[in-house]
C-alpha cells in the first residue's frame, strides 16, 4: 500500500453532506426505517433532479443521494423537510443513529421503544458521530451483525439493554429501558479514552458494572432473502444501488403502500405482491448478494479503481464472500470476507478471509489476472 486512505471519523447526513469525487453525499435517516409511498417517490424524484440519478442503500439502513452540487444543497434540504425527511436541528440527526428491526408492526414494542428514544435524543451525552443504537426486539433478533453500539434485544426474561462486545445485558421493563440506554450512554462517555469511538473498543479494556451483564439475547434468526414476505415482498439492490427511475416504476406496479428499509441491501415493499424486475435482485440465490462493492472510481477520490465492473465479473465466479473494494478503508464491508480485491494505484491486491486493510496474499494484479486467481485457472 503507498497511501492512507482518508477516513473519516463520521457518517454524512443531510445537513453535514460528505464530499466525494462526484460531488456531495447526502444521507437520509428514514424515522422508523419507513418511507411512506409518497416520501419513496418524492425522494426518488429528488435524487433525480439533484443527484445521479441513484438512491445508495447503507448498511446503516440508510438512504443515499450521490452528485449534489454544492450550488443544491438548499433546494435539496427545502424538499427532504417537506418530505417530511429532515431532523428539526442539526444536533438531533447527528444524534439519531438508530437502526431498528425492519418487520415491526404498528403498535407494537419495537415501535414503542424507538419513538420513547426518539424523544430523549436531546438528553444524551456527547458521543463519537459513529455511535449507534439498535433497537431489535422482533421475536428473534435480526441485526447481530449490524452496526450497534447499545443494542436493545429480547432474552429469555424480556427486554435487555447490551453494550456492543458484550456477551450479556442488563434485563429491564419496558418503562425504563431509555433510562438504561442514557445509563450505558453515559458509562461509555466516562470510561471511554480519546482514541475510542465504539462501545466495543471500550469493552476491550473496561467491563460494566456486574449488574449491566445478567442475560444472553436471544439465538439470532436467519436473515431475511428476497421474495415474498408476510408484510409485502423483499428486493435485493445489487452493491446497495437502487435506481430511482425503477423504483419509482416497482412502487407504482406494485401498489406498495411503504418502504422499509433494512441493513443487508434489501428493502420491503409493504403490501405488495413479488413481481421480477430487471433492476433488482429478486431470487435468493443471485450471485450478487455474496458481493459487496463501494463505489469505486471516479465517484470516490479515494480510490483507483472502477469496483462495480470487477464485481460483477467476478459474482459467483468463486465460493463464498466477495468484497470489493476502491481502497484499504473497505467502505462497503467492515467484516472479513472469503475473497477481498483492494484497488491500489489502478490495480489491485488479493486478500484472503480478511479485510481490505489487511495484507495481501498477491498484490499488482490486473483485471484480466483476478479470475484466474479465484478460480485457480490460467
Amino acid at each position: 500500500m503507498t497511501a492512507t486512505p482518508d477516513v473519516k471519523g463520521w457518517c454524512p447526513g443531510a445537513y453535514k453532506p460528505m464530499m466525494s469525487g462526484d460531488g456531495l453525499i447526502v444521507r437520509v435517516r428514514p424515522f422508523f426505517a419507513r418511507l411512506t409511498a409518497a416520501q419513496v417517490l418524492g425522494l426518488c424524484t429528488l435524487a433525480q433532479r439533484y443527484g445521479n440519478g441513484f438512491l445508495d442503500l447503507t448498511n446503516r439502513a440508510n438512504l443515499q443521494i450521490r452528485g449534489v452540487g454544492d450550488g443544491a444543497l438548499d433546494a435539496l434540504l427545502q424538499d427532504l423537510d417537506d418530505l417530511h425527511l429532515l431532523d428539526e436541528t442539526p444536533a438531533l440527526e447527528s444524534r439519531r443513529n438508530i437502526l431498528v428491526t425492519p418487520f415491526w408492526s404498528a403498535g407494537d414494542e419495537t415501535e414503542a421503544l424507538v419513538a420513547r428514544l426518539l424523544n430523549s435524543l436531546a438528553q444524551l451525552p456527547d458521543l463519537p458521530a459513529k455511535f449507534g443504537f439498535s433497537v431489535d426486539t422482533a421475536a428473534a433478533p435480526l441485526l447481530t451483525t449490524a452496526s450497534g453500539d447499545i443494542r436493545i434485544e429480547r432474552s429469555a426474561g424480556g427486554i435487555i439493554v447490551r453494550a456492543d462486545g458484550a456477551d450479556l445485558g442488563r434485563l429491564v421493563p419496558m418503562d425504563a429501558v431509555v433510562t438504561a440506554v442514557h445509563d450505558f450512554a453515559t458509562w461509555f462517555a466516562t470510561h471511554k479514552r480519546p482514541e475510542d469511538r465504539r462501545m466495543a473498543s471500550v469493552l476491550a479494556h473496561t467491563q460494566p458494572p456486574a449488574a449491566w451483564r445478567q442475560s444472553p439475547p436471544l439465538a439470532a434468526a436467519a436473515l431475511p432473502i428476497p421474495g415474498a414476505h408476510q408484510q409485502g415482498a423483499l428486493f435485493g439492490a445489487a452493491f446497495g444501488q437502487i435506481d430511482a427511475v425503477a423504483l419509482s416504476e416497482l412502487m407504482q406496479e406494485t401498489g406498495a403502500i411503504a418502504l422499509r428499509v433494512t441493513p443487508w441491501r434489501l428493502f420491503l415493499l409493504e403490501g405488495a405482491d413479488m413481481v421480477h424486475h430487471d433492476a433488482f435482485v429478486t431470487t435468493p440465490d443471485d450471485p450478487l448478494l455474496q458481493v459487496d462493492a463501494c463505489p469505486g472510481a471516479p465517484f470516490c477520490a479515494s480510490a483507483s479503481v472502477d469496483t462495480r465492473i470487477i464485481a460483477r465479473a467476478l459474482a459467483g465466479a468463486q465460493i463464498g464472500s466477495l468484497h470489493v473494494s476502491g481502497c484499504a478503508k473497505g467502505c462497503a464491508c467492515k467484516g472479513a470476507a472469503d475473497t477481498t480485491i483492494v484497488g491500489q494505484d489502478g490495480r489491485f491486491d488479493l486478500v484472503r478471509r480478511g479485510h481490505a486493510w489487511d495484507a495481501p496474499e498477491k498484490s499488482g494484479l490486473l483485471p484480466q489476472d483476478l479470475l484466474a486467481e479465484l478460480t485457480g485457472s490460467s
